[in-house]
């Protein structure tokens, strides 16, 4: 029950922040106008901070620790680079690059693909050290960044604008065109992901201890990576990257709940994910007035909780 509690806390404050970010400055002679383009923002925010959360509480269990998410390895680099690539290769008005769901569907295969390459070198075999994990996550980042800068410098100036509107995540800058495909992907992943839940709790006590404990290592990790590369794609796709945000709300996850039940903490972290979204968005436009961009705030928090995170570990 307490577990609970804790939940419909986190939901009341949730429906508090949407309905003051709906309502706010609204009266009789805007409202037909506001209320429905606010309505999508507050969709697409609710796609990513679920995608971002689920994705980050998935990828800590199965590399069993509370520093790595999908971001820190490279997955939201490899999907800017795919975009890079596909626009200096096809042009700017090719299907690819015009039709959003198509788009979408073809990063999202790139990234599942890498997701396999990436569990063939990380997690085959022994345990790896967690600072293993975080030097090949730099170095992921780092080429993909440097591949996607190459070509921005060669690249037609036009073109350059299209790759520019997905290098930074913004509200104000929505992919609506896939709102409905993300959608429908987001529940046929929680609806497959809702038979692994038990199996979850299981994976957070270690590689060793679950396959003991009967657990088909292997395949399970295997298919909970695809899960992780389709939801950041889905995140990262709407609305840009956010680096840190998987990092901030799954750690405040663990210290809100002290409890390793999945069913729990995953909920847990999409609420913290939406309350976080739609807080540090009412900032930003009404604080800073668009002065600055949510990402930004975001990644300087989580940046600084990062370093603090490493040198606790480093210390244990």
């Amino acid at each position: 029950m307490k577990h609970k509690r804790k939940i419909v806390f986190l939901i009341v404050i949730s429906l508090i922040l949407i309905g003051i970010f709906m309502l706010l400055g609204v009266n009789k002679n805007n409202l037909d106008y506001v209320l429905p383009r606010r309505a999508l923002k507050v969709l697409a925010i609710v796609l990513t901070a679920t995608s971002i959360a689920f994705s980050s509480m998935i990828f800590q269990t199965i590399t069993n620790n509370r520093i790595l998410t999908p971001s820190i390895l490279g997955l939201d680099s490899l999907y800017l680079f795919v975009q890079t690539f596909v626009v200096f290769t096809f042009g700017a008005s090719n299907v690819f690059v015009m039709n959003n769901n198509v788009n979408f569907l073809i990063s999202v295969s790139i990234m599942v693909i890498f997701s396999m390459i990436l569990y063939k070198v990380l997690f085959k075999g022994d345990e790896k050290n967690i600072f293993f994990l975080l030097l090949t996550g730099v170095i992921f980042r780092t080429l993909f960044q440097s591949l996607s800068s190459f070509i921005e410098m060669v690249i037609d100036p036009n073109k350059f604008l299209i790759i520019q509107d997905k290098m930074f995540a913004s509200f104000n800058n929505i992919h609506t065109e896939i709102l409905l495909i993300s959608v429908i992907v987001i529940l046929i992943v929680i609806a497959y992901v809702y038979d692994y839940v038990k199996v979850l709790d299981v994976l957070s006590l270690g590689r060793e201890q679950a396959i003991n404990l009967g657990v088909s290592y292997d395949k399970v990790v295997k298919r909970m990576l695809i899960v992780t590369s389709i939801l950041i794609s889905i995140s990262t796709a709407l609305i840009g990257p956010i680096t840190f945000l998987g990092l901030l709300v799954v750690n405040l996850t663990y210290e809100y709940m002290k409890t390793y039940k999945h069913k729990y903490l995953i909920i847990t972290s999409i609420l913290i994910s939406i309350i976080a979204l739609v807080g540090g968005q009412l900032i930003s436009e009404r604080l800073f007035n668009f002065g600055t961009t949510l990402s930004v705030i975001i990644n300087f928090i989580g940046g600084l909780y990062f370093m603090y995170l490493l040198l606790k570990e480093s210390k244990a």
